[in-house]
């Protein structure tokens, strides 16, 4: 069981290393919080799934919203009378044009790590740029001490950082291995006085499976599973929700549990999980083994985790390259803002997770677009029917930064059919409630904390307008111009400049590519 664990851990999954991380700096950006800031004029999209209202203007006292005032109405002069009053000292935002969202909730967010040279500033800037102001840390792979000391800082808003709720991959800290039940449980029971909020499972046997998960639910403990195909045969997504498992990432495990000619996996029979364009290219056939949508199975499977108010965070983004390698391979952004050390460990490398690009072409990609319809289907399905679905990236893999990919993950809820609120509420209260805290984020509420997203542009018409890049337009005098981009995110009543964060991060960048000359090739090219 050690070697498995640890086969998990490093070989088959890679994920960053158990070094030391260096921490975050001491924060040196923001203003506030504030006695008092009011945030005037804006339109307001609260994240209850409520159409859009304004202009509104919002008090913020501290950390905490205390005023939400509704002060006139589209097309015509702001009603001053209605207006809450500022007295000296106080401070106004004029967002007037501009709209106000929740922070969002990034649910799959790893804070980098050693393998990919990526510092946690340079990740939690490019998260604040980008509108996100909490994040679960499915397994906290840069070690347990680590994650849970930056928590604490970012909660004193000590480090410029959103909030960090840990998982803990399941095993990490236990000497010798979990191999019984009772340790299973031992384990919990640690990690639980340590202050962890959750578990993040790659799969184990089942006795200790449902050993872990009893005492996780028994104590309110969270839990999610990535379920790997080393043991899905153990406990696909039925196996894992009836034993307690609250929810799911990525879809491994799901089209497994839909199986109904087959119990295994249709693997070529020269396959090998450790060879990773085999793991990826075979897993992009894995929808079409599956039930098809609409038959009994697809629809009993389908109630049933929603009865069991089962979470499911697809991460459609990770996988895009998949289905349009090129695409995602030249995203505009990489030249900026993405570290030299990251485009290296993105490139083609037998030895890399996510790097799988051996010999990928056409019939890849036709078979991964299949299986996005396929998968896509069945999420969108899942909320329209009351289902829990939450919005995470796993950024820091496969062609997709930090901030950048969470807002292509909306664009990807969009395709799949959900409504752009739909999506803000799986950006906001949906994974609120997952990490039981949403009576204190996710909606815009009076009482509730002051986490928030600021743009000037309509993100429902087009959420392009949310990257760090902005969306094109044309103008009046017919120029291309970028508009969007967020303008400030608010962060426990502390105000971000996000422009000024990438910028820092464009720094960065740059400062790495002057010491050694290094400039962004393509595989195999020298341009």
């Amino acid at each position: 069981m050690k070697r498995f664990l640890f086969l998990l851990l490093f070989i088959l999954i890679s994920l960053p290393s158990f070094a030391q991380m260096a921490d975050s700096p001491e924060r040196n950006e923001g203003f506030g919080p504030y006695d008092k800031l009011i945030i005037r004029g804006a339109t307001m999209i609260d994240g209850t799934g409520s159409p859009a209202v304004g202009p509104v203007d919002i008090v913020i006292e501290g950390n905490r919203i205390t005023q939400i005032q509704n002060v006139g109405y589209p097309g015509v002069p702001i009603n001053e009378n209605r207006r809450p009053q500022a007295a000296e000292g106080d401070r106004e935002i004029d967002a007037s044009g501009m709209y106000i969202l929740p922070g969002f909730i990034d649910m799959h967010a790893h804070i980098g790590g050693n393998a990919q040279g990526t510092n946690p500033e340079y990740v939690f800037k490019l998260w604040l740029a980008h509108g996100i102001t909490s994040i679960r840390e499915p397994g906290s792979f840069n070690g347990m001490d680590w994650t849970l000391r930056h928590r604490e800082l970012s909660n004193n808003n000590e480090i410029t950082a959103p909030r960090i709720f840990p998982y803990i991959g399941f095993g990490q800290g236990a000497s010798g291995g979990i191999n019984t039940p009772e340790q299973a449980r031992n384990w919990v029971q640690m990690i639980n006085n340590r202050g962890a909020d959750g578990i993040k499972f790659f799969g184990t046997r089942p006795e200790i499976f449902k050993a872990a998960l009893d005492e996780a639910n028994s104590l309110g403990v969270g839990s999610m599973t990535h379920h790997a195909q080393p043991r899905v045969v153990y406990a696909n997504v039925e196996h894992t929700a009836n034993m307690g498992l609250k929810g799911m990432t990525h879809w491994y495990g799901l089209p497994e549990a839909l199986f109904t000619d087959r119990i295994i996996q249709d693997y070529p029979l020269d396959y090998n999980y450790s060879d990773e364009q085999h793991r990826f290219e075979e897993a992009g056939r894995l929808w079409k083994q599956a039930a098809a949508p609409g038959s009994d199975r697809w629809n009993e499977l389908m109630n049933h985790l929603i009865d069991l108010n089962f979470e499911i965070n697809p991460t459609f983004t990770i996988y895009e390259a998949s289905r349009d390698l090129m695409a995602q391979r030249r995203a505009e952004w990489h030249e900026k803002y993405t570290l030299p050390s990251l485009w290296d460990f993105y490139a083609p490398d037998r030895r890399a997770h996510g790097s799988y690009w051996f010999d990928w072409g056409t019939e890849q990609e036709v078979s991964w677009k299949e299986n996005y319809r396929l998968w896509m289907r069945f999420v969108n399905e899942y909320k329209n029917r009351g289902g829990l679905v939450t919005l995470g990236s796993d950024a820091g893999y496969i062609y997709k930064l930090y901030g950048f990919a969470y807002i292509q993950e909306m664009e990807m809820f969009r395709e799949a059919g959900f409504h752009p609120l739909e999506i803000f509420q799986s950006a906001s209260i949906n994974g609120a409630k997952v990490l039981g805290v949403d009576h204190e984020l996710g909606t815009i509420e009076v009482g509730k904390l002051a986490d928030l997203v600021i743009v000037d542009e309509n993100p429902q018409a087009n959420l392009k307008v949310l990257y760090g890049t902005g969306a094109i337009r044309v103008n009046e005098n017919n120029e291309a111009v970028r508009v969007g981009g967020i303008t400030y995110t608010i962060k426990d009543g502390i105000v971000f400049d996000a422009k000024q964060l990438l910028k820092d991060v464009e720094e960065m960048v740059q400062s790495k590519k002057d010491e050694s000359g290094y400039r962004i090739t393509q595989p195999g090219l020298d341009y």
